[in-house]
């Protein structure tokens, strides 16, 4: 029996059964999958594991699929949940509870700096993601005061060049940290003006 290749096809397969139509639609998105999962696990194997838990889950719900042009959202919308699933098991294991009565036993002061370490460390990396121009523009804007006319000045580009890579900075910030988080981010960066 030939394969179709259209995805529409393979769904309408896959509905019947068909363990090929599986595997190709498996060849079509576990890459994806696994690139996406991998931004938040960190880990290979978890990563594996999600990804495999997402298309057993598509197995054993063939029937009950109701897409029928393509499965990509579903099988997205799958691995979030397993992910978190995942972190809400990992928030659950005594070394993170440990972890947290070992927070609360320090003094409020301890406690605070400890926290705004960690947020620090995950804000420079976010930014270290940056590509090397953006990167530079939004910790010397944000971090060391400059202004756009003296970052462009010192880096030798354009202000206009400057704004944008501000922009598409602080864009990528807001993207990669929650709403609270980036709110705090905001106000710290002010403070620091």
């Amino acid at each position: 029996m030939v394969i179709p290749h259209s995805e529409p096809e393979l769904i309408a397969l896959l509905k019947q059964g068909s363990q090929e139509a599986f595997k190709s639609l498996y060849d079509l998105y576990a890459r994806r999958l696994y690139a996406f999962c991998m931004e938040y696990t960190k880990s290979r194997e978890d990563t594996e594991e999600i990804v495999q838990d997402a298309f057993i889950w598509l197995w054993r719900n063939k029937e009950n699929i109701r897409q029928e042009a393509t499965i990509k959202n579903l099988l997205f919308l799958r691995v979030k949940h397993f992910l978190i699933n995942a972190w809400r098991a990992r928030v659950n294991t005594p070394i993170f509870e440990d972890y947290v009565d070992y927070i609360n036993s320090l003094p409020a002061d301890s406690r605070d700096h400890l926290e705004y370490m960690d947020f620090r460390d995950t804000v420079m990396s976010i930014i270290d993601q940056l590509p090397k121009t953006q990167s530079k523009v939004v910790k010397m804007s944000r971090l060391e005061g400059f202004k756009n006319k003296e970052i462009a000045e010192k880096l030798r580009l354009s202000e206009q060049t400057v704004k944008n890579a501000l922009s598409m900075g602080l864009k990528f910030l807001k993207e990669r940290l929650g709403t609270i988080e980036m709110l705090v981010l905001c106000v710290l960066f002010s403070v620091f003006k």
